[in-house]
């Protein structure tokens, strides 16, 4: 059985950075597609950055402050985070999916960031 588990999240000041990771197990081959979606306070689930062997996409909003990295021998995928601001306060998931045979994916359980001074 896949799970994934996430960690990295916590408080940081306006400007800082954070790194999430997000590692699987449970699964025998590589994922195709990785990705962070983040829910703010009384939002919806939104997506922050895919990446698949065809390259990464980010949310307009992170663009130039976020990278998305996968290491695929580890089956993990890594959001680095900087000059953070407060509305990036959100609850962090991850995903990872299958394209074929079957399209399925998998969610991690979420980890809080929030930014505040």
């Amino acid at each position: 059985q896949v799970q994934l588990v996430e960690s990295g999240g916590g408080l940081v000041q306006p400007g800082g950075s954070l790194r999430l990771s997000c590692a699987a197990s449970g699964s025998g081959r590589s994922f195709h597609g990785m990705g962070w979606y983040r829910q703010p306070p009384g939002e919806q689930l939104e997506v922050v950055a895919s990446i698949t062997t065809g390259g990464t996409n980010y949310a307009d909003s992170v663009k130039g402050r976020f990278t998305i990295s996968r290491d695929n021998a580890k089956n993990a995928v890594y959001l680095q985070m900087n000059r953070l601001k407060p509305e990036d306060t959100a609850v962090y998931y991850c995903n990872m999916a299958y394209y074929w045979p079957v399209p399925v994916d998998y969610w991690g359980q979420g980890t809080q960031v929030t930014v505040s001074s």
